[in-house]
């Protein structure tokens, strides 16, 4: 079992390096749920989902969820 963050709009999965990816097998593996929810709440998206991975059938369980500090405002000028 891997625990993720996922987006929950987009359905992307946090990275090591950072990014987004729509493939869960690339995602971060974090230790905890705690330590995933730590992260999640720094990140630049809004509601996410602290989800349990597993590979072998594809099988998500979702653990947590939340919201991030959301994405930068866009100033139009």
């Amino acid at each position: 079992m891997n625990i993720l963050i996922e987006d929950a709009e987009k359905l992307e999965y946090f990275t090591s390096s950072n990014q987004w990816t729509k493939t869960a097998s690339e995602g971060k593996v974090f230790k905890s749920t705690a330590d995933a929810l730590a992260v999640a709440k720094q990140q630049a998206v809004g509601k996410f989902n602290i989800v349990a991975f597993w590979a072998l059938n594809n099988q998500f369980i979702n653990m947590n969820k939340g919201s991030g500090k959301g994405l930068p405002e866009v100033v139009v000028v």
